[in-house]
């Protein structure tokens, strides 16, 4: 008897329906065909385990299973549940005339529990698409597949749920999530506040400069000045995500398996903070079967490199193209995946290999020459793709001491999200362009030009202090949300000088 059983293959952050035919015949043999990898093919042992413990007949017969399309890679053990059904409406145990109405996946031990799957978010919207009434799942990944509406989502804990619904002899309830309830309540609920920053009032206002524009930021300074502490408070005064960014953001986690238990959809903007030693393909992402890497895993949100010079080279290098495409690509003999990774890139430094370079207080110990070798650590290119470079000193102690609360992340945001209205007016007919740090010339000449008076400030703040070419359209771009956040239509003389302030790394004899 053939049968058909529905699932899906992940490929990148999409879903592939896979359609999985099991036919039994006469004879003894079991043969899974379908370009499955070693997971896949080890299920045989767990799905008889589970078959017999749940008081079924271990099939005598010829068993021939089909995983099409056949020239897309099955991978992991998430194809057990659907394999497991397939066999017991092939050999006549259970009834198949439900099986097409639902796309099922799921882990199975081998006493017929069922282990959560990675990925449950794009095959439960790819199920919706394709017309499938229900989705069957573990019941821990249920939650996070019920955002997609318009698909009855069951979690279930055992093989034998599975057929007891498939059969009739029991009612399984959909879960329901209310979606925007859960993704509005818990928009606000941030763990750090920048009303505990005490001090450090010049950085806080590059850092909302950056939030509100998009913009790549650095901050250099010496141990204990608050570089970490505050880069970790940014997702706080970001704009909040919005149902789709919330949605394509949950889905690379899912194919990542990131997402926890209770998880719906991701509420907030991520916040990536590798270690150093992080390889090129951890950043990046990739791998033997492609998983979405650090910059991914970012998307809509931070990616915070502390002790930038103490990265690989080459991983810094292979940030460059997504932090201009807010895409990677990754190419492998049989296929290609696309994963979005647009990301707003925080780094610090200490200033020198000891740290105390331009430290009022202390000396520093480095031999000379070795402050520019440090820096050199750090390519032009990269820094070229920087729109912020700000230098931080300790907070000296009557700031620390002082009770007072500082302004608060909610009082930040709100100047934020009133300047990015404004850019998305702007940008709105710009495809690809959503905000001040993504201009490219053409709308530099067209929404940043500076009045006079500017034009003549920033003449000769480059003459002066002799800033590279490439710090010339940084600085308008930086200007131009400058100008947002203070309500202007033009870019004017004092928006180009606090602008110009953000430049430090380019001037030059910095770090001679």
């Amino acid at each position: 008897m053939l049968v058909k059983v529905y699932a899906a293959a992940l490929q990148g952050i999409s879903a592939i329906p896979v359609t999985i035919e099991v036919n039994s015949s006469r004879g003894v043999q079991f043969l899974l065909v379908g370009l499955a990898d070693t997971a896949v093919k080890e299920s045989h042992e767990r799905i008889f385990s589970a078959i017999q413990l749940n008081g079924y007949k271990v099939p005598r017969s010829r068993i021939v299973i089909n995983m099409a399309p056949a020239d897309i890679r099955k991978e992991g053990a998430a194809y057990d549940l659907p394999l497991t059904v397939g066999i017991l409406a092939a050999t006549e145990q259970i009834d198949p005339s439900r099986l097409e109405h639902f796309m099922m996946m799921g882990e199975l031990s081998l006493d017929g529990k069922l282990q959560p799957v990675k990925g449950v978010l794009p095959i439960a919207v790819k199920a919706r698409k394709e017309g499938f009434k229900g989705f069957i799942l573990p019941e821990q990944n249920a939650r996070e597949a019920a955002v997609v509406n318009n698909l009855d989502v069951y979690g279930v804990s055992t093989l034998k749920e599975v057929i007891d619904f498939l059969e009739g002899k029991q009612e399984l309830k959909p879960v329901v999530v209310d979606t925007r309830k859960e993704f509005y309540d818990r928009q606000q609920a941030f763990d750090y506040d920048y009303s505990e920053v005490r001090g450090q009032e010049n950085v806080k206002r590059a850092l909302e400069v950056s939030a509100a524009g998009g913009h790549n930021l650095i901050m250099v300074g010496p141990p204990g000045s608050g570089k970490s502490m505050m880069a970790k408070r940014l997702p706080s005064i970001l704009p909040p995500l919005t149902l789709q960014e919330s949605l394509e953001t949950t889905k690379i986690h899912s194919v990542a398996g990131r997402t926890g238990g209770n998880t719906s959809l991701i509420a907030q903007r991520p916040f990536r903070s590798p270690h150093h030693t992080i390889s090129n393909v951890a950043m990046v992402g990739g791998g033997s079967s492609p998983q979405p890497g650090e910059i991914s895993l970012a998307h809509n949100g931070v990616l915070f490199l502390d002790e930038l010079p103490e990265f690989n080279r080459s991983v810094l290098e292979v940030l460059r193209q997504p932090l201009e495409d807010r895409v990677i690509n990754i190419s492998r003999a049989r296929f290609t995946v696309d994963y979005p990774a647009g990301f707003m890139l925080i780094a610090s430094m200490n200033p020198c290999p000891c740290g105390y370079y331009n430290h009022p207080e202390r000396p520093c110990l480095c031999v000379p020459g070795s402050v520019q070798k440090y820096m050199n650590r750090i390519s032009g290119p990269l820094l070229d793709r920087i729109d912020i470079q700000i230098e931080i000193v300790p907070v000296p102690f009557d700031k620390i001491a002082d009770q007072r609360p500082a302004e608060s992340s909610e009082a930040i945001r709100q100047r934020v999200v009133r300047a990015r209205a404004v850019q998305a007016e702007r940008f709105q007919a710009c495809e690809g362009t959503y905000c001040n740090a993504q201009m490219n010339a053409k709308q530099l000449e067209a929404y940043a030009s500076p009045d006079k008076e500017g034009l003549s400030r920033l003449k000769y703040a480059m003459e002066r202090l002799n800033l590279s070419a490439r710090a010339y359209y940084r600085i308008l771009k930086v200007s131009r949300t400058i100008a947002d956040l203070a309500g202007s239509a033009k870019v004017e003389a004092p928006h180009i000088a606090e602008a110009i302030n953000y430049r430090n790394l380019d001037r030059e004899g910095w770090g001679l």
